[in-house]
């Protein structure tokens, strides 16, 4: 499975355009680049859905706990402030954010940079996209995003204002202070 990359030079979509093309498409999974490029995204296969379903039901159970803002699962877009439309394998919004957007903004793709992302890398995926996506939140406000990578049995710890961190598995990632008290325990992954 690979990801296809459609570079539009003479065409580009209004965010609107963008947002239709992907309704009219329900079956397919788009993302768009800051540069405009529009990504056709492969499904995953057992092992990796599996993986990301973990990921996010820790990270909802976190949230269960201590009702501090929303999660969401790698179909959701966000349109992020620096361009582009991205959706991370897990993803988390502040209640204090993402209250602050109107139900309509909410209901589509939210104008709005997680806080919190994780990426994780799956057996066919090129790790540059994937930090190149990673750098895109980072430039839209992202506060911490972990890039998983079993391939390579380690994580890129992204934060803001910060050199990228990378460590090896095992490893204990704290949720900081953007998620206190989490913790994720790799290779659990």
């Amino acid at each position: 499975m690979t990801t296809v990359t459609l570079n539009l030079d003479t065409v580009e979509l209004t965010d609107e355009q963008f947002y239709r093309l992907c309704q009219m498409n329900r079956d397919w999974q788009f993302e768009r680049t800051a540069k405009g490029e529009i990504i056709i995204m492969s499904p995953v296969g057992g092992v990796s859905g599996n993986r990301e379903a973990g990921l996010i039901g820790l990270v909802w159970i976190w949230n269960q706990q201590t009702q501090l803002g929303r999660v969401f699962s790698s179909s959701t877009i966000f349109r992020l402030p620096n361009n582009g439309d991205r959706s991370p394998d897990a993803a988390w919004v502040s209640l204090e954010r993402w209250s602050a957007l109107t139900e309509e903004q909410q209901e589509k793709f939210p104008p709005i940079c997680p806080d919190f992302v994780i990426e994780l890398r799956s057996r066919t995926d090129s790790l540059r996209p994937l930090q190149e996506k990673m750098q895109e939140y980072l430039n839209s406000g992202l506060r911490l995003g972990w890039l998983i990578n079993p391939q390579d049995g380690q994580v890129e710890i992204y934060r803001a204002a910060s050199e990228v961190e990378i460590v090896q598995f095992p490893v204990s990632l704290s949720g900081e202070d953007v998620l206190p008290g989490f913790v994720l325990n790799l290779p659990m992954v």
